[in-house]
């Protein structure tokens, strides 16, 4: 299992000590100081069953400074929403969980969490 942070997140600090307080095992990816690719970002989406907007942070400033809310969110724009969530790592949300299953989820609750833990 694999859970991407950002260590300043609160949602991260709770997802992790949820998964401590049931021993879990897992690996840490801060994923702003080692950014997913692109290959890495699709394949998690298709994991997560989302598309890339669905996982994108419109209310950061970099966000605005793109125009992001004004993108379209369709197919034939998949592509441009990956390439800056791969360039600007901020935008992602977190955290993000990957099971050893094959699932994954954004672990932004701690029913999120304790879904892939069954």
């Amino acid at each position: 299992m694999e859970i991407w942070i950002n260590p300043a997140c609160s949602k991260c600090r709770s997802a992790l000590s949820l998964l401590d307080a049931e021993g879990t095992e897992y690996t840490v990816r801060r994923y702003l100081e080692e950014p997913p690719t692109v290959a890495e970002l699709e394949a998690v989406l298709a994991r997560l069953g989302l598309e890339p907007w669905d996982i994108a942070r419109t209310g950061e400033a970099i966000a605005g400074e793109l125009g992001l809310k004004t993108w379209a969110r369709e197919a034939a724009e998949r592509g441009r929403w990956i390439a800056a969530l791969a360039e600007h790592p901020i935008l992602i949300q977190r955290p993000i969980i990957t099971a050893d299953d094959g699932s994954a989820v954004v672990a932004r609750t701690p029913e999120a969490v304790r879904s892939v833990l069954d």
